[in-house]
């Protein structure tokens, strides 16, 4: 699950630092825990969650902390940290709520929300994501009100390769479900996504549409998209949506936004609704499986390892990276695997979000310039690219003219050649002594 820097990070950095100072305490006392409470409590609030939510939580950690007598515990801090993490998973749902799939036959899906919260985009999203599953995805353009909307559609159809039915403004929206169903089975999709109508707020006759839509066709998944930037709006929201059609899910869009974050925390505790599913970004890949237990990690500071590898798998070209890691390890280290090292880094996305992935590395992230990160890796990879295929392969041969060559071609100075070539050298003499150490140990 990938991360802007922004999303959550006030939240986690208050309470990491809050449970922190109890961690190291030998025995806390219920004057102290308390305080601990009291602090959390401000950083729920400061985050935007929902001040019910609050309190119950806090309420069930205390309860919790009694229970396993927290007071008396060899290591107090450190259980009530997971007493804390696993209430937070609670909030969240505890456990991934994914697609109700039909075991046989067509699994219908609606996509309903207000105009503005990218519905339309998150539904090729979605049919992006379930056609990388082995799903065969058709969509349907039931936004008759926006022809842009039906365009958008098709649009972004045309980009993943997946279909989409409409025929036009000039059929009522009923007909365009029904028959688009039809097609659909006739055809052989196995999923179906409706890209429904929306309003700038919720208004009678946009419930009425959606309710006629699912009367028809009963569908399997209703998923709402919500914008994670407005807050406790959300839950609004969501409650005005699920009282009339039973929503089966949310999709939080902006997930990658600067926002406090604790609407998230609320909307599952207080609607009854599961969040299923992210966006974190504009590319049309940028939708994720949303995992409880993942965001609780997170928020705690404790990084998010499988989904580090999860995307890496997803991203990077595997075959090409064990080639790169086996050259290293043999001591066969080119600027060539340098370059593709860097390319490969680049599609994870920006390096303080891997950080946040990794544990105990947010406070190291917290303090990376992303801008001054992704320039510095632009400037290296323009010196590589100026240098001749002899020169990446050895760059000892380079002499000053050869490195003024390069300086020129890259647009940047001889320094930097210089500090990239001085920088290569301690790395290949990092990985030749590490090949050495692997093969005194096999012996």
């Amino acid at each position: 699950m990938y991360y802007n820097k922004n999303m959550f990070d006030s939240l986690q950095e208050k309470l990491t630092k809050t449970l922190r100072n109890v961690q190291g305490k030998g025995k806390l006392s219920e004057r102290n825990m308390e305080e601990t409470l009291k602090e959390i409590r401000v950083a729920l609030l400061e985050s935007d969650v929902n001040y019910r939510v609050v309190k119950d939580f806090l309420e069930k950690v205390r309860q919790e902390s009694i229970g396993q007598d927290v007071l008396n515990s060899v290591e107090p801090g450190q259980l009530l940290v997971k007493i804390v993490h696993d209430e937070i998973i609670r909030l969240l749902g505890e456990e991934e709520s994914g697609i109700n799939f039909k075991e046989d036959g067509l699994t219908s899906i609606m996509i309903v929300g207000l105009q503005g919260t990218g519905k339309t985009t998150q539904a090729a999203k979605l049919a992006s994501l379930l056609k990388k599953k082995g799903r065969k995805p058709m969509m349907i353009a039931a936004d008759i009100i926006r022809p842009a909307a039906i365009e958008q559609l098709k649009t972004l159809g045309d980009q993943i390769n997946v279909e989409v039915f409409s025929k036009g403004v000039d059929v009522d929206v009923l007909t365009q479900v029904k028959e688009g169903i039809a097609y659909a089975e006739e055809k052989g999709y196995d999923t179906v996504l409706i890209d429904t109508a929306g309003r700038l707020q919720i208004d009678e006759q946009l419930m009425k549409e959606l309710k006629d839509i699912k009367d028809l066709i009963h569908p399997d998944e209703i998923l709402l998209t919500v914008d994670a930037m407005t807050g406790q709006d959300i839950v609004n929201v969501a409650n005005a949506f699920n009282d009339l059609l039973e929503v089966t899910g949310l999709i939080l869009t902006k997930f990658d936004g600067d926002s406090k974050g604790g609407a998230a925390l609320s909307v599952k505790a207080v609607t009854g609704v599961p969040i299923k599913f992210t966006g974190t970004g504009e590319k049309i890949s940028d939708l994720e499986t949303f995992h409880p237990d993942r965001l609780a990690q997170r928020i705690l500071g404790m990084g998010d390892v499988v989904s580090f590898v999860e995307k890496a798998q997803e991203e990077m070209d595997m075959k090409q990276a064990e080639e790169t890691a086996n050259r290293l390890m043999e001591g066969k280290f080119t600027m060539d695997d340098l370059l593709n090292s860097i390319e490969q880094s680049r599609k994870l996305g920006p390096l303080s979000s891997i950080m946040r992935m990794m544990p105990g590395m947010s406070d190291m992230a917290n303090a990376i310039n992303d801008s001054a990160a992704d320039e510095e890796l632009k400037r290296i990879k323009a010196i590589i690219q100026s240098m001749t295929p002899a020169e990446r392969e050895d760059p000892s041969i380079m002499r000053s003219s050869h490195k003024r060559r390069i300086a020129k071609g890259s647009g940047t100075r001889i320094e930097d050649v210089n500090k990239l070539c001085n920088q290569y050298d301690k790395m290949k003499k990092l990985f030749k002594n590490m090949s050495s150490m692997k093969s005194l140990f096999k012996m």
